[in-house]
């Protein structure tokens, strides 16, 4: 306490001076309009930028809740794109009621939920992406997974009631349908475990017309996603001479090195095509033994 007082003695001189100097400057701007004018736009623009500074801290620490909701409010757009929803062919159907319950005759195929990405892996040739979101959230097998910015991500393979783990792209083992958006024709993409970056896209024939930066797209013949979803783009035409079909290096849609935000999406109609694929095949081996008998 006595240093202080010194302090205080010894630095009087320039506190009198301060004190005075306060009361000088709110005489000037108090009683003199222009001075005041000034000395207002002043402090506005020192505390404009003050707050603007503020409010940059303050957005930095609150980007996770306001990731979350923008998260939320994609998933709620994506669930209305058109290409979720399908016609019923209803010539041959039994009608009971004169009005449908939906007027425009559509019904939906495909839903998303969102997730969250809780481990990626990309330095494997067999990578997994596992999700915070499983069985007690609605998520099975087979569901497709799609960046958030609607880019393809990789497909769910197994399930616990709070996870489940994605077959990733990046899978030397995962093919995904996919179609050239310009011309429309269609192959299969792959990944052939070299760059994370590129995957392939095998089938093409040579007939077709192809330019670097065509997009790749999922095909309408995929049972787990649906048409029109972003693989990515073309980044160099090989030419395979051994056979009538190119091999195209694909740029993939994703950024797998920042994986954080995605969706699932279900197809309504995946058990009814499975089970009539898997009984087509059946068949068809029955009615072959049957020959040969």
């Amino acid at each position: 306490m006595r240093n202080i007082f010194l302090f205080i003695r010894r630095y009087r001189t320039f506190f009198t001076f301060l004190i005075l100097q306060g009361v000088a400057l709110w005489f000037l701007f108090s009683y003199n309009k222009y001075h005041r004018a000034k000395f207002l736009g002043v402090a506005n623009e020192i505390t404009g930028r003050i707050n603007t500074q503020y409010n940059k801290v303050e957005d930095y620490f609150t980007l996770k809740e306001e990731n979350r909701r923008i998260h939320r409010l994609n998933d709620s757009l994506l669930n209305l794109l058109p290409r979720n929803f399908g016609v019923r062919d209803t010539i041959v159907q039994m009608v009971r009621d004169s009005v449908s319950v939906d007027t425009m005759g559509t019904y939906r195929r495909y839903y998303s939920r969102p997730a969250v990405v809780v481990y990626n892996t990309i330095n494997s040739q067999k990578n997994y992406i596992q999700l915070n979101r499983g069985s007690s959230q609605g998520i099975r097998d087979n569901m497709a997974v799609v960046n958030s910015d609607g880019s393809v991500v990789g497909v769910v393979v197994n399930v616990s009631p709070n996870f489940s783990q994605a077959m990733s792209l990046l899978h030397v083992q995962n093919k995904v349908n996919a179609s050239l958006k310009r011309s429309g024709d269609m192959g299969t993409i792959e990944w052939d475990g070299v760059n994370p970056q590129y995957l392939q896209l095998k089938g093409i024939p040579k007939s077709i017309d192809i330019k670097k930066g065509d997009t790749v797209l999922t095909s309408p013949y995929s049972f787990n996603f649906p048409p029109g979803y972003l693989v990515g783009t073309v980044a160099e035409i090989v030419n395979d001479k051994s056979t009538n079909f190119y091999v195209l290096k694909i740029k993939t849609g994703t950024n797998f090195y920042s994986l954080h935000q995605v969706h699932v999406l279900a197809n309504t109609d995946y058990d009814e095509q499975t089970r009539l694929n898997k009984e087509t095949k059946r068949r068809i081996e029955e009615n072959k033994r049957h020959r040969s008998e």
